[in-house]
């Protein structure tokens, strides 16, 4: 059985709070890191703030899986990934990752640790369907996504208000186990996105 926790470029590991605080507090300073996360606007935030947030949020944690993304080559903290089972009955879960600084992004370890959080979630958890979301811009992500072997759900059209106006889609994607490992013969394509407003 291979290491749940290792991949090939990236290991996961548990959330350090004093870490994670100095290093997250850092990431939100910058604001295209922050509008390919989420649909709200960007806020700043202390290390303070954000260390006694991620405790909270760790505590209260039993139905979410959170790990840090570190590289494998020297340890380096690159971002998080999170799996919330939102349904153990129908075993479904919701997927998250971020990438921190813009330095770590393009080079795979997105894709390696989805990659690791599926493994963990068809074959520890023994989870049927992982689900996602992603902004329609976010094409490295989306890029990503199809690497690995998700599949496109549909869209929702208009989420985000930027820029004095309503625009952009997200596209919901998911991953079934049956597909698992990596046997998906259609990946999300963007193709079947329409990208009108």
């Amino acid at each position: 059985m291979k290491d749940l926790f290792n991949g090939k470029l990236v290991r996961l590991a548990g959330i350090d709070p004093e870490e994670a605080s100095k290093t997250f507090a850092q990431w939100n300073r910058d604001s295209e890191y922050m509008r390919l996360l989420d649909s709200d606007p960007p806020r700043l935030h202390s290390t303070k703030a954000i260390k006694e947030w991620l405790e909270k949020e760790l505590e209260k944690a039993t139905d979410m899986y959170w790990f840090a993304v570190r590289a494998l080559e020297d340890d380096r903290l690159l971002g998080d990934v999170t799996l919330s089972v939102i349904n153990w009955g129908s075993r479904e879960a919701f997927a998250g990752i971020a990438i921190g600084a813009r330095e770590f992004w393009g080079k795979g370890y997105g894709t390696d640790a989805m990659d690791l959080i599926l493994r963990y979630a068809f074959t520890e958890l023994n989870l049927w369907r992982v689900a996602l979301s992603v902004f329609e811009y976010n094409e490295r992500a989306i890029r990503s996504y199809e690497k690995v072997g998700f599949r496109i759900e549909g869209r929702k059209r208009q989420v985000i208000q930027r820029d004095g106006r309503r625009w952009m889609s997200s596209i919901w994607a998911s991953y079934a186990k049956n597909g698992w490992p990596k046997t998906a013969k259609k990946p999300l394509n963007r193709k079947q996105v329409e990208t009108s407003g």
